[in-house]
């Protein structure tokens, strides 16, 4: 169906942008059955120089890459499965099943996000990752966080092998893919594969920072392809929605082939399929995705039904999603989202281990609802004075001091319990993983800890490690090579029969359960 927008809130909403998500600039863009119906460029893509940001401005669009990517191997090839034989090329010595390419595209693979896993080789957040650094890296996983098709688990290093599986088939570039089959037939003129992350297109500078501390230029050194590289002008992500609302009606046009829904192994509704998220804004549907690198954070969400898209890009860090929401939401006639805040009960509050996954499950209380942190970033849960809290993407039951969780999109549920205790003091000495070939050296400096990671990719920096519990400590990595940083990684202690330490597992909600062994 067509749509209908009222122009006066969404200017309203675009007018609010540059006031509610501070930075040095950004642009954002409409489209509404197949045209342009409104572009906002503002303030500067160097603040250097005082180079304005405009609609013509390139900036890296990061994983928004992905669905780019998933849809040449849907125009070159038709059929994933046509190149299922050649996964195990990449990953020789991972045990049990391998993921299909299918499992690639749908982060059901199960494999651990190898920009998490830089940090457990060493890897510097401002040191540079070439691209030969990534297929040794892939090839050392062993283990995966589940059986692929199981469950959703994101990994960028899913896209890098699809890149490579692309560029071996074809025996050509993945930038002229790229050219070929999508840029040219969507009219993205100046849109390009630009893989190295330290020489952005266009001069545009990405800024670390925020209004409290101020803006500093982010400095980047990763190679990436396949799962981002993709540097685009708010013209180029334009001319996509357009193609798009084009080729709606057409049953093998590549977006509709790309938005058709998975499944997980069980059967169950997936949330993710082919480099596009699957989401609701009211009872909207919505496909989309984001991106982000240090300095950068962009957003795209397009409504099939109502034939509109909306495309934000921020050079800076603030919420890219929210932002491209609070512009849907404006062009949908919708209102603003209402907090509701009611008494929640005070025994949420604390810290639960989560054994399976490995991973802790904090949670505290304000303001009227439950923030808990699990996953990559932290979560708003509505709750009451009773045990179940819940929130699109979470849904908690609370028993005594046990939380059974369920992540809704990620087809996961497990079990968290309070942790208890005063943590040891015997954490400190130098551990090694089998699976990486890298160690981890744990030192006490007084009453301080700190762990700093040695690998393939060097000697990483110091990060602190503080104390949660009876054998449980967290070792807080704020920056990465990648965007955003793993957090916390969660430690465990593992005691031989004497009590002793003997080992540990480490692990982030992109890199779980990484097993070491104490050597000293």
């Amino acid at each position: 169906m067509a749509s209908t927008v009222d122009l006066l809130p969404l200017k309203k909403a675009l007018a609010l942008l540059p006031q509610r998500f501070k930075g040095p600039g950004g642009v954002v863009g409409v489209v509404a059955d197949g045209k342009v119906l409104a572009t906002q460029a503002w303030g500067y893509a160097d603040m250097a120089t005082g180079k304005a940001m405009t609609v013509t401005t390139r900036l890296p669009i990061c994983s928004i890459s992905k669905q780019f990517t998933c849809a040449v191997l849907l125009d070159m090839l038709g059929d994933p499965a046509r190149l299922d034989g050649r996964v195990a090329d990449f990953l020789p010595n991972l045990q049990g099943r391998l993921p299909t390419v299918a499992n690639l595209c749908n982060m059901q693979s199960g494999l651990r996000d190898y920009w998490a896993m830089t940090v457990l080789h060493g890897a510097r957040h401002d040191g540079v990752f070439s691209r030969e650094d990534a297929l040794p890296l892939l090839a050392h996983m062993r283990t995966v966080h589940f059986a692929p098709g199981q469950r959703y688990s994101y990994s960028n290093g899913n896209f890098r092998i699809l890149a490579e599986l692309l560029e071996a088939h074809s025996g050509r570039t993945l930038a002229e893919l790229y050219a070929r089959r999508l840029f040219e037939p969507a009219n993205m003129h100046t849109a390009e594969l630009t893989a190295d992350t330290s020489v952005p297109a266009d001069g545009v500078v990405g800024y670390e920072g925020n209004e409290s501390v101020g803006f500093f230029p982010a400095s980047n050194g990763i190679y990436w392809i396949g799962d981002a590289g993709i540097s685009a002008s708010m013209e180029d992500m334009l001319a996509w929605e357009s193609y798009i609302d084009a080729t709606r009606d057409d049953p093998q046009g590549l977006y509709r082939r790309l938005a058709q829904p998975q499944t997980f192994s069980d059967g169950k509704s997936a949330s993710y399929g082919f480099g596009l998220s699957y989401g609701q804004l009211g009872d909207v549907a919505l496909t989309g995705h984001g991106g982000a690198l240090r300095g950068f954070r962009l957003h795209r969400l397009h409504a099939a039904s109502k034939r509109l898209s909306v495309v934000v890009l921020f050079n800076h860090e603030a919420d890219a999603y929210e932002a491209a929401s609070m512009v849907m939401r404006a062009a949908l006639g919708q209102p603003e989202p209402v907090i509701t805040r009611q008494l929640v009960a005070p025994e949420w509050e604390g810290r639960y281990l989560d054994r399976e996954n490995g991973l802790l499950l904090d949670i505290s209380i304000g303001d009227g609802q439950i923030n808990a942190h699990y996953a990559t970033s932290g979560e708003t849960l509505g709750a009451d004075m009773g045990t179940i809290a819940s929130s699109p993407m979470m849904k908690l039951r609370r028993d005594g001091e046990v939380i059974e969780l369920e992540r809704l999109r990620e087809n996961l549920v497990s079990v968290a319990g309070r942790i208890a205790g005063v943590s040891a003091s015997d954490l400190a000495g130098r551990y090694f993983s089998p699976e990486l070939d890298g160690t981890l050296e744990i030192k006490a400096a007084g009453n301080a800890l700190s762990g700093r990671f040695h690998g393939m990719l060097g000697d990483g920096l110091v990060h602190p490690v503080y104390p949660v519990g009876a054998d449980v400590f967290v070792l807080s990595c704020r920056r990465s090579m990648d965007a955003p940083a793993p957090g916390n990684w969660t430690i465990q202690i593992k005691r031989n029969e004497a009590g002793d330490v003997c080992g540990l597992m480490i692990g982030c909600w992109l890199a779980r359960n990484v097993s070491y062994q104490k050597i000293g």
